[in-house]
């Protein structure tokens, strides 16, 4: 299942980017994004995300 980005939740902490394995997560105008071509699924941004946006 592909990670998804709920942007009211999104405090743009960044913390799910430094854990990302595959660089697949960015910011843009504060708000994560995830590029699908990167992304592997591996759960490690949902599970650090403070604020549950993923």
């Amino acid at each position: 299942m592909a990670v998804k980005i709920t942007v009211e939740n999104c405090v743009g902490c960044g913390t799910c980017i430094e854990e990302c394995p595959s660089d697949a997560l960015s910011l843009k105008d504060e708000i994560a994004i995830v590029d699908d071509d990167l992304c592997v699924e591996c759960g490690l941004c949902v599970e650090v995300c403070p604020s549950e946006a993923l």
